[in-house]
C-alpha cells in the first residue's frame, strides 16, 4: 500500500469515469446534490471493515520518509450534507498537501456513533495516490447519530493506537490524527460495541465498563499527533472539552471552503515539531486528571 503520488489531472480523470465535474479549483461541484445521490454505498464495504484488520504505512523506495494522516470524517446526521462538501474538497486539500509534503499517505475514517448506529467505524487503507479518492467513495453515509451531545471520535484514536503499524514510528516520529465534525468530544466508547466491531478484546482496560477516552487519549498521543476541526456551519458546539484534552493549539475551526488550509497548517505543525517517540506504547490502565463531562 501507499505506492504512487497524487495529481489533479488522475483526479479529474476519476472524476470523469464517475460521472462528476470538476471546477477550475479542482472541487467535485455537488452543489444540490444530496450526500446519498454522490455517495452510493448502503453498507459497510468489505475493504473498509475494521474487524480484527492491522492497517500499514509502510516507507519505500518511492516513498522513504512517510507521514501517517488518519483523516477520520464524522458522517452521522447532523453533518447533513456538510459531509458531502468535504468530500468535493479532497482534490484540493490532496493537492495541497503534496506541494509541501511528498510522502504523505492518507487513510480515510468514516466515525459515527457506537450507541446508535450499525456502522460506526470504517478505516481505509494508507494510500498516497488516487485510490484514497476510491475509497472516499465506499464509505456508507450512515447519516446516524443520536440524542446525545456527540459522535465516536476517539475511535480514531483507538484504532490508530492498536491497529495501525507504522513505518515513521520506528524512526521516532509520529503520525497524525485529524478528526473533522461538529460535535462535542464523546467522554467514553461503549466497550461491548467496540470489541465488537473490532475484535480488540481487553484493550485500554480501566475500572469502568466503557473505554475512558482520556485513556484512549493518553494511549494514542504515544504514537500520533492528534488534532481536530470543528466543521463550521450550522452547528455550534462546546468546544471546552477538546481544548481540555488536546490543547487549544491542537484544535482548529473553519467552513468547509477553509479545510485544505487548515489540513496543510496541521501538518506543516506537526513536521516542524520533532514528534519524537519517548518510548513504546503502553497499556494504560487509568487517567486521574479530572474533566467534567
Amino acid at each position: 500500500m501507499g505506492g504512487g503520488s497524487w495529481t489533479e489531472e488522475k483526479f479529474r480523470d476519476y472524476s470523469k469515469s464517475m460521472g462528476r465535474t470538476v471546477n477550475l479549483r479542482g472541487v467535485t461541484e455537488t452543489k444540490f446534490v444530496d450526500v446519498s445521490q454522490n455517495f452510493k454505498q448502503r453498507r459497510l464495504a468489505d475493504a473498509l471493515n475494521p474487524l480484527n484488520v492491522m492497517r500499514e504505512c509502510r516507507d519505500s523506495d518511492e516513498h522513504p520518509n512517510t507521514v501517517p494522516v488518519i483523516l477520520a470524517l464524522d458522517v452521522s446526521g447532523s453533518m447533513g450534507d456538510t459531509a458531502n462538501e468535504v468530500a468535493a474538497e479532497l482534490n484540493t486539500i490532496m493537492t495541497e498537501l503534496y506541494k509541501e509534503v511528498a510522502d504523505v499517505e492518507f487513510m480515510i475514517m468514516g466515525i459515527d456513533d457506537f450507541v446508535y448506529d450499525n456502522v460506526p467505524l470504517q478505516v481505509s487503507q494508507f494510500e498516497s495516490d488516487i485510490r484514497i479518492a476510491e475509497q472516499l467513495d465506499q464509505i456508507y453515509f450512515e447519516r446516524g447519530g443520536g440524542p446525545n451531545r456527540w459522535e465516536s471520535y476517539s475511535a480514531a484514536w483507538a484504532f490508530g493506537a492498536t491497529q495501525t503499524d507504522l513505518d515513521c514510528w520506528k524512526r521516532g516520529k509520529r503520525g497524525i490524527i485529524i478528526t473533522m465534525g461538529d460535535e462535542e468530544l464523546n467522554p467514553f466508547l461503549p466497550r461491548p460495541e467496540y470489541e465488537k466491531v473490532t475484535g480488540q478484546k481487553g484493550c485500554f482496560q480501566t475500572n469502568d465498563k466503557d473505554i475512558d477516552t482520556l485513556a484512549v487519549y493518553e494511549a494514542a498521543k504515544q504514537k500520533y499527533d492528534i488534532f481536530h476541526i470543528n466543521i463550521e456551519h450550522c452547528r455550534t458546539p462546546n468546544m471546552d472539552r477538546w481544548n481540555q484534552v488536546l490543547g487549544s493549539d491542537h484544535v482548529y475551526g473553519c467552513p468547509v471552503s477553509g479545510l485544505a488550509q487548515v489540513i496543510a497548517q496541521i501538518i506543516a505543525q506537526h513536521e516542524n515539531d520533532t514528534g519524537v517517540v519517548d518510548a513504546e506504547p503502553v497499556p494504560v490502565i487509568g487517567y486521574t486528571d479530572e474533566i467534567s463531562w
